[in-house]
């Protein structure tokens, strides 16, 4: 099941779970079927423990955080035991307390724009995701790390990953795989590299 992050966009979400299963069937994985959780469908979803994997698609994140409350999400994933996969968006949004960090134009002046909001509460780590390009991103004519971020991570760290590098939680366990970066008090330090994994643990 993969869940959308722009549940109105249905011809995206489509070409996102038929890319998803050419990709399966390329790679050898046996999957009986993909399917779309969107406004299409999101009255159904009322038990996820039916699927052996769900899916967090990328998108906007608070457009996705707010589908994931109109479903409940968080409630029903207390029940699943199965394979849980997020990328971009799907990732920040896993958090406990999700960083929003703003990425469309208005959102970086806009007062009443929410940069913390309540997440899945499936990890404490608020992510960062494709890094190597947000460093480079001007959203309002402010820098989104150094003018947003840093500020913003005063008494508090987020995990910047680059795209290729990733986190994965088994038994209570975080562990980092690949280029990524703390970003804690205002300031940036490289935790991890290409080839290396460690145990991630945010305070």
């Amino acid at each position: 099941m993969i869940i959308s992050a722009f549940p109105e966009n249905v011809e995206r979400n489509d070409s996102v779970r038929d890319l998803l299963a050419k990709v399966f069937a390329f790679n050898g994985l046996n999957v009986t079927s993909v399917e779309n959780c969107d406004c299409r469908n999101e009255q159904e979803l009322t038990d996820i423990t039916r699927y052996d994997v769900v899916i967090l698609a990328g998108g906007h994140v608070p457009t996705q955080n707010a589908f994931f409350e109109r479903l409940g999400l968080k409630q029903l994933l207390q029940s699943f035991d199965g394979l849980l996969i997020a990328w971009s968006a799907g990732s920040m949004n896993c958090a406990e307390t999700v960083y929003a960090q703003p990425e469309v134009e208005g959102e970086g002046i806009d007062p009443d724009y929410q940069r913390f909001i309540p997440g899945l509460g499936v990890t404490k780590t608020m992510i960062i995701p494709h890094f190597q390009d947000v460093r480079r991103d001007i959203v309002d004519g402010l820098r989104v790390i150094e003018d947003m971020a840093y500020p913003d991570s005063m008494g508090r760290e987020f995990l910047a990953l680059n795209d290729g590098s990733y986190l994965v939680f088994v038994d209570g366990v975080e562990t980092l795989y690949g280029e990524a970066y703390e970003i804690k008090d205002g300031s940036m330090s490289q935790i991890c590299r290409d080839g290396e994994s460690i145990i991630y643990s945010p305070k």
